[in-house]
Parts: structure tokens; sequence; C-alpha cells
């Protein structure tokens, strides 16, 4: 099992901002287990456990208290590349639906919209 705790200040009111992180390897998958504040400025460390974990890992989020934007959109890319998110609060499987929600395509809809409501000249009709 591997363990280590990344603390790094806060500039806004000097509270340091710590995440435990945690990795044990069983027979069929690793599993790395984050406590306390994920932050984007703690991707690189965790990116790196999942890199060592091998290929069939999963992130076990039960005690994370604290996630920011780029932490949230992090987790549903680690979803989308196969690894398994478990054990996280209601509110940040809230958050990722809704991150999932809102999809570049959306915007490319919209200017398909638009095109189609143009005519040849670029003029709308």
């Amino acid at each position: 099992m591997a363990q280590s705790l990344h603390s790094q200040e806060c500039a806004s009111d000097q509270r340091p901002m710590t995440l435990k992180i945690e990795r044990t390897s069983g027979k069929r998958r690793t599993r790395i287990r984050l406590s306390g504040e994920f932050r984007s400025e703690l991707l690189d460390q965790v990116k790196a456990e999942i890199e060592r974990g091998g290929p069939r890992v999963g992130l076990d989020l039960e005690e994370v208290d604290l996630v920011d934007v780029e932490g949230v959109r992090f987790l549903n890319a680690c979803e989308a590349d196969g690894i398994s998110v478990l054990r996280c609060s209601p509110y940040i499987r809230e958050w990722m639906s809704r991150e999932r929600g809102r999809p570049k395509a959306r915007t490319r809809k919209r200017k398909k919209e638009r095109a189609s409501l143009e005519d040849e000249d670029g003029k709308h009709v």
C-alpha cells in the first residue's frame, strides 16, 4: 500500500489544502483512495498515482470533502477512460452529471441550426 499526503498553502486565507492519497493493489484492481480536498493544483499527483496503478484502477472518493470544477472535469474524464469513480458524495456525482450535460456538441448544434436558417449568401431567411 502506498500512501502520500499533499499539502499546499491557499493564498486567500493561508489555510493548508490537504489531499491524502492511498493506493491499495489487489489481484484484480488497484484502488486509489482520496481523502480531503481534491483541487486542480493536485491533479498531477492523482494522475501519477493512476498511472502507477496499472490497467484496472478505481478512484474511491468516500472521504473527499471538497472538489473544484477542474477536479469534477477530471473525474468525468477518468470515467470516460474506463476508470471507476467509487463512493463519491451525491453532490459530486450530481456536479459530474451537470458538467457532462454541457458538451461542446451543443455549441456545434446551435451553429448548425443557425447555418440552416441562412441562405446561400449567408443571409438569415
